[in-house]
């Protein structure tokens, strides 16, 4: 018995010890990590006179022990980050070729919350691949956007967030027509306001693409990128090695899942599709291989990868654009990060943190299960850079009215009437 005792005694003190001795290595690995962030930018009274009213871009970035791996902070920010308790009110825009995409905008009670102005700023937020108006890291932006006076709107790419699908394409990194019929369309519906994007991952491409395509005609007054592949073919190689292969996986099987919803429109569908294979597709790059590549005319993979990189349209942008990358994203990787024109772009700043995974981001004040750091980092340089925009802004009706004709989008679905709000709003609030 004593013998016993003896043991479990010893038992308990090595784990204490090992736990103790854990810790300690925890707390120093995040001290060592904790930098300022990196900015690049062209030095321009504008960007000077923006990052003095962007303090959390001044002060260290403190990453929470034990979320300095980039896998351990991707996976447990996606699995434990809270949802705040928000509501949606769905509308369905028509796109010109038969589809349609979901525009959630937050549901707000009148009682709870003052309602926005019409000249508020707009932000519409662009999820990443097989994201919605759902994810955490789009809820926590939304609610951040009300609190900095800004209404909200996620656009949810075709299939996403229960969208419905109507023709034989969902989405892709190359295709912007669907970015510019909401963009022209949350225009025209508040012409008064300043019209401002967000995307994350994927999102933050085809928004770089669509700013890079549009140059001075965009109805944008800026934009933010977050977690950008860049280089698709750099982070898609990326993306087969090691651990990060889970991450593949994952996104395949989200994508699988889409396609599953929505399978009978593809059913018919003549070859090049291969509906047949989307079962046996485990990676994102067989499922493009299967059908985004035959949805959007693509001779192949490798050309739909390379010229669907948005690493290719940073020259072109003509909007203050913020984009922001953790330089240890195993999805968005290092490697892919356009630097130099990113440098060379007058219009774009490059904030880099030595860590925060995909979509992390794990640190600030309302670390480790609230908000991403990058929310207040947005909304400060948001806030900011409109401030500096404001007496330039002119409205753009005529020019965003010739636009949509020519895109050929069709009206919009009507917004739901007072009495139905709160049922649209149920039926359309995100999954908790």
């Amino acid at each position: 018995m004593m013998q016993a005792a003896i043991t479990s005694k010893f038992i308990a003190m090595a784990v204490a010890l090992g736990s103790g001795l854990l810790t300690a290595i925890a707390w120093l690995d995040a001290k060592w990590k904790t930098q300022k962030p990196g900015l690049q930018y062209t030095p321009t009274e504008f960007h000077e006179r923006v990052l003095r009213c962007c303090p959390t871009l001044h002060q260290p970035y403190r990453p929470v022990p034990f979320m300095t791996n980039p896998h351990v902070e991707t996976i447990l920010a996606a699995k434990t980050r809270r949802r705040p308790p928000l509501a949606y009110r769905r509308e369905i825009l028509m796109t010109g070729d038969g589809g349609c995409v979901a525009l959630d905008w937050e549901h707000v009670q009148e009682q709870s919350c003052p309602p926005l102005p019409d000249h508020a700023p707009v932000l519409v937020l662009l999820p990443g691949l097989t994201g919605g108006s759902g994810d955490s890291y789009v809820l926590h932006a939304v609610a951040s956007a009300r609190r900095a006076g800004m209404r909200a709107v996620v656009f949810n790419g075709r299939g996403t967030a229960d969208s419905p699908v109507l023709t034989q394409q969902f989405y892709s990194a190359s295709f912007t027509g669907d970015t510019r019929a909401v963009i022209a369309h949350v225009a025209r519906r508040f012409p008064r306001a300043p019209l401002l994007a967000a995307g994350w991952s994927l999102g933050a491409n085809i928004l770089l693409r669509y700013l890079g395509e549009e140059g001075a005609a965009t109805p944008l007054s800026a934009a933010v990128s977050l977690c950008n592949p860049f280089n698709l073919p750099v982070s898609n190689e990326n993306l087969t090695r090691g651990f990060n292969r889970l991450y593949d996986l994952n996104l395949a099987h989200s994508l699988q899942r889409i396609f599953r919803k929505h399978a009978p429109l593809w059913a018919a569908a003549p070859p090049p599709f291969r509906p047949a294979a989307v079962p046996d597709c485990h990676t994102i790059r067989a499922f493009d291989q299967a059908i985004t590549i035959h949805s959007f005319g693509w001779p192949s993979v490798d050309d739909y990868y390379a010229g669907s990189s948005s690493c290719h349209s940073v020259p072109h942008v003509t909007v203050p654009t913020l984009c922001i990358q953790a330089l240890d994203d195993p999805i968005a990787p290092r490697a892919a990060i356009p630097f130099a024109p990113l440098l060379a772009n007058p219009h774009c700043l490059l904030v880099t943190t030595l860590t925060g995974g995909h979509l992390g981001w794990v640190a600030g004040e309302q670390a480790p299960f609230g908000a991403p750091w990058t929310d207040k980092v947005m909304f400060e340089w948001l806030t900011a850079v409109v401030a500096e925009l404001q007496p330039q802004r002119q409205p753009a009706g005529k020019e965003l009215a010739r636009q949509e004709q020519e895109d050929g989008i069709s009206a919009p679905v009507p917004a739901p009437a007072p009495a139905a709000a709160a049922a649209a709003a149920q039926a359309s609030a995100p999954v908790h």
